[in-house]
């Protein structure tokens, strides 16, 4: 299942991945805004974030204005991979060589469109393992020295 969660900035794109699921079947859990109005976005980049390490969803589409922020935050949580895509090279490289547990839209600099076009590269894109996991690793002992302190 996919987790999928956004700020007002990022609504409307969300919104468009919900429906383009639908269309495909693909399982997701909505953590919400569910709505324009404004609202902080770590609270929903934590809520799509957790999801993913208590093994509830296997991934997560965050979406903010410029999917940076909502990146920022979710990349708190130690574990969490979460890469701000624009482009579809960028989406099957961060899951090919970074695994990539979420990916960060922008809804005010990437069209609907696109972001589509990124989303299902990205799904269908695999880890390739290697040397790419030596450096996840060494992302992870980063994380758990800095915890400690």
């Amino acid at each position: 299942m996919i987790a999928l969660g956004a700020d007002h900035g990022g609504y409307q794109l969300k919104e468009a991945i919900k429906k383009h699921f639908d269309q495909k079947g693909i399982s997701y859990k909505d953590f919400g805004t569910h709505s324009e109005k404004s609202v902080d976005y770590p609270q929903f980049a934590i809520a799509v974030a957790k999801s993913i390490k208590a093994g509830e969803c296997t991934e997560g589409i965050l979406c903010c204005g410029t999917g940076v922020g909502i990146g920022i935050a979710a990349n708190k949580i130690p574990g969490i991979r979460a890469a701000v895509v624009g482009d579809c090279f960028t989406a099957q490289a961060t899951k090919e060589h970074n695994n990539s547990n979420i990916i960060c839209l922008g809804g005010r600099v990437v069209g609907e469109g696109l972001a589509l076009m990124i989303v299902d590269t990205w799904l269908n894109a695999t880890f390739i393992g290697g040397h790419h996991q030596n450096r996840i690793d060494q992302v992870a002992e980063i994380e758990q020295e800095w915890a400690k302190l």
